[in-house]
């Protein structure tokens, strides 16, 4: 448990943790786009190259699972330094070799390395941060950890064909050195967790799954719009597709900050909706793929509602746990970001070929307008309670 006391929102454990992940989620989005055309320009082709990605997914959720018993033995400080060690060192070898063992050994390495990370973060700002303003705490964090999509998947794929894979490589291992020196300076409490069930185990308490299925819901549209979008734009077309992921990776972190600031004021709850709505919007945009203003302005929005979504799903999570139970709750969420994301990939890959992508992101819009419901029934009982205030 951290001794937090009367504070500030940005405290200085606040502020280090902040710098900590910022350094480390940057290495990690700076080799994300490039760690698939290493190996795949190595000899193994597109599989390879999915592999590595989906290797570096399935590392992060089953690291997720394990994660609340793993701070609660360890601490958040050895933690971090565990998660931020696994990226530095894995970015580094991978200079060795482009060989498919050798990229998807540091993938392992990697994906844990990230669960870690992750997990780690919004489970120690929800122990720092005043209760009162801890939407506005992790708003802030989530603009920390949405920089590094920012800066690191376009620096990523420009710095490649300018000085080549190795420096790259190695850049990544300097910002996760870079990352480690805040470590000695994070509190070094465990995390507080609950003596039974697993992170699975927390759906059964009440008021989790209803904010676990929408964010999974969202989650899983976020993956295909980042997994396909670049391939479903007309040939010729791919500045468009650019600019609407910096606009999605723009508009997601500040839509998660505004959330968290405007919730702690009147009421998380009253946001649920409004953000699925935003995303559906966003999402049914893209449906028009030959108009880029389209594209770009639905990738926008979808971003806001994602970004806001992230924000009050978190905190309604957490609201309605107790404090033994946040580390479950971040690994639940994070279960949630990761698995969606790596459904919607999976399954929209499955989809587009038959019907096509247009037809295929109005399927999406359709799963998304699925989650009004539960978003809308699962806030009512708050949203009384804010009314008769």
């Amino acid at each position: 448990m951290i001794q937090t006391g009367a504070q500030p929102l940005l405290s200085r454990p606040m502020v280090i943790l902040g710098m900590t992940s910022l350094a480390s989620m940057t290495g990690f989005y700076l080799l994300f786009p490039i760690v698939p055309l290493y190996v795949a320009s190595g000899g193994s082709g597109n599989m390879g190259a999915g592999l590595s990605t989906g290797v570096t997914m399935l590392a992060t959720v089953l690291m997720e699972l394990i994660m609340p018993t793993l701070l609660a033995r360890y601490g958040y400080r050895v933690g971090t330094a565990l998660g931020v060690l696994l990226l530095g060192a894995s970015s580094a070898l991978l200079v060795l070799s482009s060989a498919l063992p050798t990229v998807l050994a540091m993938s392992l390495a990697r994906g844990a390395g990230l669960a870690i990370v992750v997990v780690v973060g919004p489970a120690m700002v929800a122990e720092l941060a005043p209760a009162q303003r801890r939407g506005e705490a992790l708003g802030v964090y989530g603009v920390a950890v949405g920089i590094p999509a920012i800066l690191g998947l376009p620096v990523g794929l420009w710095l490649v064909p300018l000085i080549g894979y190795g420096p790259v490589f190695l850049a990544g291992t300097g910002l996760a050195l870079l990352a480690f020196i805040g470590v000695p300076w994070l509190p070094a409490g465990t995390a507080p967790v609950e003596q039974h069930g697993g992170v699975l185990h927390a759906l059964r308490h009440a008021g989790l799954a209803p904010p676990v299925s929408v964010f999974a819901t969202i989650t899983l549209a976020a993956g295909v719009l980042l997994t396909f979008l670049p391939l479903a734009v007309p040939a010729g077309s791919q500045g468009t597709a650019a600019t609407a992921l910096l606009a999605h990776s723009c508009a997601m972190p500040l839509a998660r900050w505004a959330a968290g600031r405007y919730g702690d004021r009147h009421g998380q709850s009253v946001l649920l909706v409004p953000a699925v709505i935003v995303a559906i919007i966003g999402m049914a945009g893209i449906v028009w793929l030959d108009n880029p203003y389209a594209v770009i302005v639905g990738a926008a929005l979808f971003g806001a509602g994602f970004g806001a979504a992230q924000n009050v799903t978190l905190v309604l999570m957490l609201a309605r746990s107790p404090s033994s139970a946040f580390a479950r709750v971040s690994a639940l969420w994070n279960l949630a970001y990761d698995g969606g994301m790596g459904i919607g990939a999976v399954g929209f890959g499955l989809v587009a070929g038959p019907v096509g992508y247009p037809v295929g992101f109005a399927l999406i819009v359709a799963v998304l307008a699925l989650a009004l419901l539960p978003s809308w029934l699962d806030t009512q009982p708050e949203r009384k309670i804010i009314s008769e205030r």
